[in-house]
Formats: C-alpha cells, structure tokens, sequence
C-alpha cells in the first residue's frame, strides 16, 4: 500500500475546519437580521425564539452547531491516524478523510438549504461509518 505524507491528513483537517467558518459567516449572515427583526433579548429563550424565526434561518444556526458534534471526532481521529503513522500515512486514510470532509460538506448544503431528512440520515450514516472505519484502521495501529 503507498503511503503519503502526514499532509495527507491534515489537509482534510483544515478543509473541515474552513468549511466550519464558511458556515458561520452564512449563519450570521442570515441570523443577525432575524434577531434584529425579532428583537431578540437576554430575556426571550430558545423555543420563543425559534418559534418567531423562519426555520431556513435555524437550519443553519443548527448546521453551525452540527459541525461542533461529529467532526470533533474526525479531527481526533485524523490527527491521531497522522501521529500513529509517524508522518508517512497510507493513501486509503487520505482518500477517507477527504472523502469524510466531501460529506460532511453535502451534508450542511442539504441541512442549510433543502434541510431534506432522508438526504441527511443517508449523508450521516456515510460519514458515520466512514469514521467507523477509519477508528477501526487507527485501532489496528495503536492495539
């Protein structure tokens, strides 16, 4: 099997990360002029004010809030698959990890546009189980 730098690992890492922050922008981009319209204050909880705002806008507040959930572990895992390996990682956790990062992406598309459920549960159970087997690669690394 061929193997590639660290890099290899922590491109995907960085990629997730920036698409992260791309979502945070296009969250408050959307978001703040809601709050402002609804006058949100200290005062008004959650539910009141998801109830007066359009869900397209709390889809992606929620979407921002999903990319703190499950990547965390991708982060985690790559990072360790990247330190397992001592710097020289096979290309298959390099294809994984961009392809973990591709998904993840679709993912916030559909949730902040169509927030289509069965189009995000297929899109989750992929990247579940890509991590799956990335976990179970840096398990028979570390074990």
């Amino acid at each position: 099997m061929s193997s590639i730098t660290a890099s290899g690992l922590l491109g995907p890492i960085a990629a997730l990360n920036g698409w992260t922050l791309v979502m945070e922008v296009w969250m408050y981009a959307v978001c703040i002029p809601v709050y402002n319209r609804i006058k949100v204050t200290s005062q008004i909880t959650k539910s009141q004010m998801d109830a007066q705002m359009p869900a397209p806008a709390r889809w992606k507040r929620d979407n921002y809030n999903h990319l703190f959930e499950q990547p965390t572990q991708f982060y985690a895992i790559a990072l360790a698959l990247a330190v397992a390996h001592g710097g020289k990682i096979a290309q298959l956790d390099s294809i994984l990890a961009w392809t973990y990062v591709g998904v993840r992406v679709l993912h916030s598309l559909v949730q902040s546009t169509t927030n289509t459920l069965s189009a995000r549960f297929l899109l989750f159970g992929f990247s579940s189980s890509i991590l799956a087997v990335m976990t179970g690669r840096l398990a028979m690394l570390v074990l």
